[in-house]
């Protein structure tokens, strides 16, 4: 390293080191910082998920805004410093978080945030003062080069056409992100297709059911959904837990969609095996998020690593660690960005990860992946 920039990669006795400060590192194999491609940080007071285990999603959220609602401004803001804490202490080092706007972000993070501003409403009243919200956390954000601005349309069963294709059309002069939930759960399809299902019973019976809003029109919706995401600039589809081989086909001819897997919180659902190696299959980009404390135990991606060394034995350990660095890193901040990447040319922003092996065998490595626990080193430069 030269400075702050990284100039050379390899084994000690490939290059004359022999003037240069040498650090030894012991015995450990070194990593970018993790990325966590989707979390909603202001839930990181839950001390457990809330609800059960294979909970169905509409009753799930039904808990979830009985628990937001409790919280004031000051809790949010108090938990959203709580959850950068802990995703730097597990050696994350870039995050998008689904904000509840307004809301802050303190300046000495110690992480890069991306901060999608979410938009729902059922109502013409309710999308309104979402959207409007959204649009003035966009121009507080541009004072601050630590922190991007992102926008969310929720979900397809809480934002109507009309207002996500109004935050596709923000998204469009800053060339900023999109992040939507799409396919969490095979019960968004009789709401979209027929106004009938899990989800609609929930709204009829929250008294929050939109007259008209659904079935929306057009024969396969979901279809439809992804051709309006994709005129974002970029855009994360969150979960993807029941993408068809159709719409898997469809995302896949757009490169600027990431499908965000989180793998701790499908489990927590009990949803069905996860598709993501068809999707790698198909090409398209995968990244991992760890959803939030309100469905998983913490925020740690390294430990959604580790579960799917353990659990998915089918996938190459190689994109699982691409799916937790550089995946994220291009679906947050466009391709090319500095994150989740060591190599030459690169400027080194933040420490690095270290994680123990003696390993001589990439298989070898895998293994002690699995078990070993991460720890961040900052390494001094040199002029």
């Amino acid at each position: 390293m030269v400075e702050d920039r990284i100039v050379e990669i390899g084994a000690l006795r490939d290059g004359d080191y022999r003037s240069q400060d040498v650090v030894d590192l012991g015995e450990v194999a070194v990593l970018p910082r993790m990325v966590n491609a989707h979390t909603h940080l202001e839930f990181s007071d839950c001390q457990t998920p809330i609800g059960r285990p294979g909970i169905a999603l509409a009753e799930w959220i039904g808990s979830v805004i009985a628990a937001r609602g409790v919280a004031t401004a000051e809790e949010r803001q108090a938990n959203i410093r709580a959850g950068i804490a802990e995703s730097v202490a597990a050696g994350v080092g870039l995050i998008g978080d689904i904000a509840t706007t307004p809301c802050t972000y303190p300046s000495d993070a110690g992480a890069r945030i991306v901060s999608f501003a979410e938009v729902l409403g059922l109502s013409d009243n309710r999308g309104r003062e979402r959207f409007q919200s959204a649009q003035a956390h966009a121009e507080t954000l541009a004072a601050n080069p630590s922190i991007d601005f992102g926008v969310s349309p929720h979900a397809p069963y809480s934002t109507p056409p009309e207002l996500i294709r109004r935050c596709v059309d923000l998204a469009k002069p800053s060339g900023a992100a999109l992040a939507m939930h799409v396919a969490e759960s095979p019960d968004e399809r009789p709401l979209l297709r027929r106004g009938s299902g899990p989800f609609a019973d929930a709204l009829r019976g929250a008294g929050l059911w939109p007259e008209g809003l659904f079935p929306w029109p057009g024969a396969q919706p979901l279809m439809d959904l992804i051709g309006w995401i994709a005129e974002a600039p970029r855009a994360l589809l969150i979960h993807g837990n029941d993408l068809q081989d159709d719409e898997i086909e469809r995302i896949s001819r757009h490169p600027q969609l990431t499908v965000v897997y989180c793998p701790r919180t499908h489990h927590f659902f009990s949803h069905p095996r996860h598709g993501v190696q068809k999707l790698l299959d198909a090409g398209i980009r995968v990244a991992i998020g760890t959803d939030s404390r309100a469905s998983n135990p913490d925020l740690s991606v390294w430990k959604e690593v580790q579960f799917l060394l353990d659990h998915r034995p089918d996938l190459d350990p190689q994109a699982v660690l691409e799916m937790a660095t550089l995946a994220g890193s291009d679906a947050l901040l466009g391709a090319g960005s500095q994150f989740g990447r060591i190599q030459p040319g690169r400027i080194r922003h933040q420490p690095l990860v270290l994680v123990p092996t003696t390993a001589k065998r990439l298989n070898q490595v895998w293994r002690d992946f699995a078990a070993g626990d991460l720890s961040c080193t900052d390494l001094p430069g040199r002029a």
